[in-house]
Formats: C-alpha cells, structure tokens, sequence
C-alpha cells in the first residue's frame, strides 16, 4: 500500500510549503482550503494531517465515484463524481477537498509534492 505520511521524530515548523505545493498543484493556486494536507496545532506542537487511505469517503460515495487503485490509494474518478461532498463531510481527518469553482472534489494521490517541498523533511511516501 502507498500512502503519505508523517515521519517519526520529525518537527513541523508550520512552514506551509507543503499545504502550498499541494494546492499549486490541484488548483494552481496558494490557497490552505485547497489542499490535501493540512497543518494543525495539536498540544505537542504543529503536525501536518494526512490521508491515511482508511476509505471513509469511498464508503461515503453514493455513485461510487472514490475507488482504491492497485497501490491501496483511494482516488476520485472525476468522471464519476457529481461534486455533492459527501466524501468531504466523511473524512474524520479534514483533508479531502471540495473548492467551490470545482465540479469535483479532490483528495491525497500519495503523488508526494508536499514531501518534496517540505525543508524539514517531515513527510514521506512510502510502501506498506
């Protein structure tokens, strides 16, 4: 399974480099409620919130629009979905999008723009 994911041991400085890469890339646009992964202030500190693939928007999706890929990534077939914001509203972690001008809502590829672009090297793509 590929998924996206926080580092142990790792410190998030709320940069939001990444929050920016990811909404660059989906929409073109620096905008932290078009993005995928959020950073959040949590007793110990900042941490940035991830997807972590556990299929509550696919399960969410009355057309079956979110389905999970060979790699175990949930994703959303833009052709399937009818923008309603379901999947958003079921996500427990907040990191599933629907901006307004979209048709469609957009989630975490695990496609891994917000780990290159993170300078403390806090996120990470891996195989599971």
């Amino acid at each position: 399974m590929k998924k996206l994911t926080v580092k142990k041991g790792t410190t998030c400085m709320a940069c939001l480099e990444c929050v920016r890469a990811c909404s660059m890339a989906f929409y073109k646009v620096f905008d932290p409620d078009k993005s995928c992964i959020q950073i959040v202030e949590k007793k110990s500190g900042v941490k940035p919130m991830v997807c972590v693939e556990c299929g509550k928007c696919a399960e969410a999706c009355e057309v079956g629009a979110i389905k999970q890929n060979a790699k175990g990534v949930y994703m959303v077939d833009k052709k399937l979905c009818t923008g309603c914001g379901k999947c958003v509203e079921a996500c427990p972690f907040g990191v599933m999008v629907k901006a307004e001008e979209s048709p469609v809502s957009s989630k975490c590829i695990a496609c891994g723009i917000c780990a290159k672009a993170c300078p403390m090297d806090v996120l990470e793509v891996v195989e599971k």
